[in-house]
């Protein structure tokens, strides 16, 4: 049976678990939200630590909190940026659209550490010489703004840490599978019809190039987010009750802290009324999920049959296809990118309308910001795994079949597109329907019309050549 111990905040007394770190704002909250019955992501949590011992730094710094409590502060909220602290952040998701709850689980959660340290013990808050979760954790701050502000730091941290690396990643197990396949020649395909040949390792390369844009679109959303930080604006933007000086002390902390260049908003109102920067950094997710569905459709359908399909590729065996159609294997690593991408794409659509004036942005705060901050760490997590797993179970394995590329070339009636020049465009579409007619390889066709001198035909029908520009 579960021991309790009674804390009380500004509307009474609540009883809290007695292990629990948090105190009775917290309960509260979860008493309130039993929505998802999932807390915020953990990044979230996370940044909320960096954030918290950044203010404390700026606070001490600027003369506003005493070296005592502020040590005691920084080394708690270090602890919870280190993820010591997790399981007592139980917070639905689904909770006030300003993340109060999240923020008052933190402070209370950092003053209770913090007190510990001090030799107070927990729900010492009232005590005198006691750090206080408002009144010190939160002094200078908002939930209108450390909620937001720990939402670019999560989603920062993120982009940097995963989803820039893992593109990038990708990006080059593209180019060496490119360069590895370079001489080999396959036919090419418009509208799913065959077209002139290209080369495997051009395919390949436009791949590669979609990865490495990829990876700069998850730059520039890392832009979006370490930029425009609306801490410092407090209730409405407007900076009651904090230091000039305290934005941009807490940015220098973070800076030093994370890594990563973070930067004050220039104008507070704006970034606590609207989330544009989180729209929009959003938009290249979703462009980076629809460059990677095309990458994995496209080798799917390339790697088709065994024998029944395209089978220009052989993809890496990694399970069973079937429970009742032995021998079979399908391309699941393919398929689970394109289920990545479809989440991200909703995703999108819940980032955008949680940005909508009339639905989260409401005039100086927005209020959907705790389901906006968990879709877009989703879409970074799952995007980051899906191409670490492209790499490792996909590329790594993939071959190509060269007979049957040029199996396929042969076979192909858009060979006909180098005779043009010589021949004309409309002997060329003749001889193309006459050797679909026939069943006859344009080459064959030719070479029973002696159309051109036989050396001059293998020059003209020659596939790598095709793939490169003449003059």
């Amino acid at each position: 049976m579960t021991d309790f111990r009674t804390e009380r905040d500004t509307m009474g007394e609540m009883q809290v678990p007695a292990t629990a770190l948090y105190g009775a704002s917290t309960a509260r909250a979860v008493e309130n939200f039993p929505i998802a019955k999932r807390p915020v992501p953990a990044a979230v949590v996370h940044a909320f630590g960096s954030l918290k011992a950044a203010c404390a730094q700026a606070n001490l710094d600027l003369g506003k909190l005493d070296s005592r409590r502020a040590e005691a502060i920084i080394a708690a909220a270090q602890e919870v940026a280190q993820g010591r602290h997790d399981a007592h952040f139980p917070v639905d998701i689904y909770q006030t659209g300003s993340g109060t709850s999240t923020n008052m689980n933190a402070n209370e959660v950092i003053a209770n550490v913090a007190n510990e340290k001090l030799g107070l013990g927990m729900g010492a808050q009232g005590a005198a010489d006691a750090v206080h979760p408002n009144d010190h954790v939160n002094m200078g701050q908002s939930s209108n703004d450390t909620f937001p502000t720990a939402m670019h730091i999560a989603a920062a941290n993120s982009l940097a840490k995963r989803l820039v690396p893992a593109l990038t990643q990708l990006a080059q197990a593209l180019e060496d599978k490119a360069a590895a396949w370079d001489a080999i020649v396959k036919i090419g395909r418009t509208h799913l019809m065959d077209a002139t040949p290209i080369r495997v390792g051009q395919v390949f390369a436009g791949y590669a190039a979609q990865a490495s844009y990829a990876a700069l679109r998850a730059q520039r959303a890392l832009e979006r987010t370490r930029e425009n930080l609306p801490i410092g604006g407090t209730a409405v933007g407007t900076g009651i009750n904090t230091h000039p000086d305290f934005a941009g002390r807490v940015c220098q902390v973070l800076t030093a802290t994370l890594g990563i260049s973070f930067t004050e908003a220039d104008n507070h109102p704006e970034a606590q009324a609207a989330k544009d920067s989180f729209v929009a950094a959003h938009g290249e997710l979703k462009t980076i999920a629809v460059a990677l569905s095309k990458i994995a459709n496209d080798i799917r359908h390339l790697g088709s049959g065994p024998r029944c399909g395209l089978g220009e590729l052989n993809l890496p065996a990694t399970q069973p296809g079937s429970s009742i159609m032995p021998g079979k294997v399908n391309p699941v690593i393919c398929e689970s990118v394109i289920q990545v991408a479809c989440r991200v794409i909703g995703n999108d659509a819940t980032i955008t309308t949680a940005g909508l004036g009339g639905v989260g942005s409401l005039f100086e705060l927005n209020v959907a910001m705790p389901v906006m901050i968990d879709a877009f760490l989703e879409s970074v997590l799952l995007q980051a795994n899906v191409a670490e797993v492209m790499v490792e179970k996909l590329l790594t394995g993939l071959e190509v079949n060269v007979e049957r590329c040029r199996e396929l070339i042969d076979q192909s009636l858009m060979m006909v597109t180098s005779l043009a020049p010589k021949i004309g465009y409309e002997q060329s579409a003749a001889l193309a329907k006459e050797a679909f007619q026939q069943g006859a390889t344009i080459r064959q066709l030719c070479l029973d019309k002696k159309l051109l001198p036989a050396d001059e035909l293998e020059d003209l029908l020659n596939p790598e050549q095709m793939t490169r520009p003449s003059a």
